[in-house]
């Protein structure tokens, strides 16, 4: 009897035992579920690229199979918005969910211009980190100081060819922790050389884009290509469109071939997707404006934890909205930090959700040399545009300058430029408000007009709202406009 009941102890241990152990493995296994179950998250930044050349948001001659796929597979919003159609200025608002006049970005960070975000501001990869991700980044930067930006890994390539860039981010697609990949290309933007009007120029690697292992030179013809309606449908504006085309060609083939590897390491139904731009093509009309062709630009997500397929969403987002709708993809309390965006991650699916039909602009630098301070409020159909520093004639981006198009009207000294007079675009009023449902080319001033009256002044109340509520260092320059005193806002 002692016998069976010494024999029944050991059992009793050895159940005991392998019970914890499973439970052990068990509790490890959820664990490390419970790990990946933060998603993954990509976003994929290009440089300079218009809503103008997608073949998902409607032009047939740009061949764009994989970024059309991916608005195919998630969803597409047709009014999404930078805040500062400049690169340096737009990229601080996407990584710190903040206004540039409220932070210190006012302008681009070459060390020349040292425009730099103020050191208290806690921006997105750094309160990913804290929250259990790795943040990567690959490509274009252009935000400064690195502290404040910090990301833990940064992976080198020419950012010029998006393919081996794709190739260079492996080991994060790989990674056994949720990651946030912040991949920035150079394309489309005009080449940074001597020939800096051009997109096919030899680059700072020393050679041209053509002829990148992995990546097929895409040629357009410049007789089919579709001139947007802001610019003058002339030989050198096609020629110059030709070229951007074939520049945002190698940015879909780079971009398929990081799905192609995401899919291949397990992480796709895990990961979510984005595709921005920083600001609109990189013509004058468009970039370092704060007109539709330079604020408006390509969002599409793909969300896996999301049912939409081929989902249009017309709601008015901001890339002022982009970090704290990652942080609640991610699950991420930012704590005491605060945006002026919100979150549009649960609308998503939506196509009219109500409640975004507003949006604001803030631009006050590109170069150093290009002071031209902007402020937008968009309320549903209209749009208005206060010219801070009217008196001076409009600045031009060294890039934009040197553009063959811009060139040609310059050299032949003639009157319009696109649908605007080359004056109307040199020297601009004070106030512009558009009706952008009967006027989407912004070309007929409102400002001025009686039977406006009322709306105007209803837009400068809510942009001097949002002024306040952003602490803009310059809503002190409306004590210079004396129509705006007796509106009920006190200054």
């Amino acid at each position: 009897m002692k016998k069976y009941l010494k024999l029944s102890c050991v059992s009793m241990l050895l159940v005991v035992a392998l019970f914890a152990t499973m439970t052990a493995c068990r509790n490890k296994a959820e664990g490390s579920e419970a790990g990946s179950s933060k998603p993954n998250i990509i976003l994929f930044v290009a440089d300079d690229h218009g809503i103008d050349a997608l073949g998902s948001y409607g032009n047939p001659v740009i061949k764009t199979p994989n970024l059309d796929k991916l608005a195919a597979e998630g969803t597409r919003f047709t009014n999404a918005y930078c805040t500062s159609a400049s690169c340096a200025a737009s990229r601080s608002v996407i990584l710190s969910g903040k206004y540039g006049h409220a932070t210190g970005s006012y302008g681009h960070v070459h060390d020349y211009h040292h425009f730099s975000t103020f050191d208290d501001v806690k921006t997105l990869p750094v309160l990913l980190e804290e929250n259990g991700y790795l943040t990567a980044r690959i490509g274009k930067y252009h935000v400064a100081p690195e502290k404040v930006y910090h990301f833990q890994e940064e992976l080198k390539a020419n950012p010029r060819n998006t393919y081996e860039m794709a190739e260079k981010c492996a080991a994060v697609l790989k990674s056994d922790k949720p990651f946030f990949l912040y991949f920035c290309t150079d394309d489309p933007h005009r080449e940074k050389s001597t020939d800096a009007g051009r997109w096919d120029a030899p680059n700072s690697f020393g050679n041209k884009p053509e002829g990148f292992p992995g990546v097929k030179t895409t040629i357009y013809n410049p007789k089919d290509v579709l001139v947007p309606s802001f610019l003058p449908d002339t030989k050198q504006s096609r020629e110059e469109i030709a070229q951007y085309y074939q520049s945002i060609s190698r940015i879909d083939q780079g971009f398929g071939k990081l799905m192609e590897m995401l899919k291949a390491s397990g992480k796709d139904k895990n990961t979510i997707v984005f595709y921005i731009s920083d600001n609109g093509m990189a013509f004058p009309g468009a970039k370092t404006t704060v007109y539709e062709p330079g604020l408006k630009l390509p969002c599409i997500i793909k969300d896996p934890f999301k049912s939409a397929k081929g989902n249009v969403n017309n709601a008015m987002i901001s890339w002022v909205d982009l970090t704290p709708t990652i942080l609640d993809m991610a699950g991420v309390d930012a704590g005491k930090t605060k945006f002026h965006g919100r979150s549009f991650n649960s609308i998503i699916d939506e196509q009219n959700p109500k409640g975004w039909d507003e949006i604001n602009a803030s631009h006050t630098f590109h170069e150093i040399t290009m002071y031209y301070p902007m402020r937008v409020v968009r309320k549903g159909d209209y749009k208005l545009i206060w010219n801070i520093a009217y008196p001076l004639e409009y600045p031009f981006a060294s890039d934009l300058w040197a553009s063959s198009t811009w060139q040609q009207v310059y050299r032949d000294k003639a009157e319009n430029y696109g649908k605007r007079k080359v004056q109307d675009y040199l020297h601009h009023p004070e106030f512009e408000l558009f009706d952008l449902k009967n006027d989407p080319d912004e070309t007929n001033n409102l400002a001025t007009a009686k039977k406006y009256t009322s709306t105007l002044e209803a837009m400068k109340t809510s942009l001097k709202e949002f002024q306040k509520n952003t602490r803009d260092p310059w809503i002190i320059m409306w004590d210079h406009d004396s129509s705006f005193q007796g509106t009920g806002v006190n200054l």
